[in-house]
């Protein structure tokens, strides 16, 4: 590199004066639930009822809800199942198999997410924030700054969104259900915790509940906020931590990832280590390939000494991505010949390695790439 790269600060509170988004069933246990009904002078009873259609059946519309009495069945949806984001543009590729949706929020916030659907599962990459305030350089999310956090519900609705499209056969394939959820679209989810947490709950609790999904299938990334991993680590729930590591050295690790100022590689990468030894659940290391950047092989070793320094008992696993330039950007993915060195680097001193599928490059919807740009 010729000239360091210039950052924006890291931002880990939302702005403040920001609304917060009505309360919506999702954010709610049962309990707070059936409470939030009462309290409105409804029956709480009929909380359940909401529960099963919102998440068993998927119904979004109270004209399908008709075991709710008539007289009262629009005050019990608006008080359980207010509107929270409205679908601005839905892009396609892979022959309609990817489909990249862009949301506004109650508040003309505007957030990404995408529906990815292989052979045997289908996938959901989700937003935890609107903006992000974590500054990396390389991706525009993280160019465009934080504008607020999430809430529990916000983030559940995109899967059930999904959810929807897939039950009502409008994704090539025929009907389905979101087996995997990656919090892997706009935001830090470490840095929106607590919805976070929430959203992993509701996903996973028992249907009518939540939405039975297993935690196995839910991955939660992170830059590297170390106290919240440390947190993730305590809170029971076997989901898959996804470190987003991009250099194993700290000089450059700092300029790529502005968070190394605070928590180092080693820091970081013990608090991984410590994830896997306390879930048994393997951590996977995130490390977008960039070009002349993070690509030599020397650097694939120092990875893979790093890694191994804590063992080799399958703690970890790499996921190498080729990096989606944005518009205007000089970032750009490494040469195919550098990227099978640095496979072959690592996998020489045991490191297992896989190289991510770029779905949804041609409609901005690859890692890096989500902008909320509307239309």
């Amino acid at each position: 590199m010729t000239e360091p790269i210039k950052t924006l600060p890291l931002v880990f509170e939302e702005p403040k004066g920001r609304g917060k988004p009505p309360t919506h069933l999702a954010d709610l246990t049962p309990a707070e639930r059936k409470a939030r009904l009462e309290e409105l002078g409804l029956p709480g009873f009929r909380a359940k009822q909401l529960s099963v259609h919102y998440f068993d059946r998927l119904v979004d519309s109270p004209d399908q809800m008709t075991d709710l009495p008539l007289g009262t069945r629009d005050a019990i949806v608006s008080g359980l199942l207010p509107n929270l984001m409205t679908p601005l543009r839905v892009m396609e590729a892979d022959k309609g198999t990817t489909r990249k949706t862009l949301w506004k929020l109650f508040d003309g916030s505007l957030v990404e997410s995408v529906l990815m659907r292989y052979p045997g599962r289908v996938t959901m990459c989700v937003s935890s924030q609107a903006g992000c305030g974590m500054a990396c350089p390389f991706c525009a999310t993280g160019q465009g700054g934080l504008q607020r956090n999430m809430s529990t519900a916000e983030i559940v609705e995109q899967v059930v969104a999904g959810a929807r499209s897939l039950d009502r056969g409008e994704v090539p394939g025929g009907p389905g259900r979101v087996s995997n959820v990656v919090f892997m679209g706009m935001g830090e989810p470490m840095a929106n915790y607590k919805a976070v947490i929430g959203a992993v709950r509701r996903l996973t609790d028992k249907t009518p509940d939540g939405l039975g999904m297993s935690a196995r299938g839910i991955t939660v990334s992170t830059v590297g906020l170390v106290p919240r991993m440390k947190q993730l680590a305590d809170e029971g729930i076997p989901v898959t931590l996804a470190l987003s590591l991009h250099a194993p050295d700290d000089e450059l690790r700092n300029e790529l990832v502005p968070i190394n100022t605070r928590f180092s590689v080693a820091e970081t990468v013990e608090a991984a280590w410590d994830y896997a030894r306390k879930t048994k659940r393997r951590v996977s290391i995130e490390y977008a390939m960039m070009r002349g950047i993070n690509d030599q092989a020397w650097r694939a070793d120092l990875l893979a000494d790093v890694l191994n320094s804590y063992g080799d008992w399958g703690w970890v696993h790499v996921n190498l991505i080729p990096l989606n330039p944005t518009p205007g950007s000089k970032w750009t993915a490494s040469d195919p010949a550098d990227e099978r060195e640095f496979v072959r680097r690592l996998e020489a001193k045991g490191v297992p390695t896989t190289v991510r599928d770029t779905r949804g490059s041609e409609i901005d919807g690859a890692c890096g790439q989500l902008a909320a740009v509307e239309p």
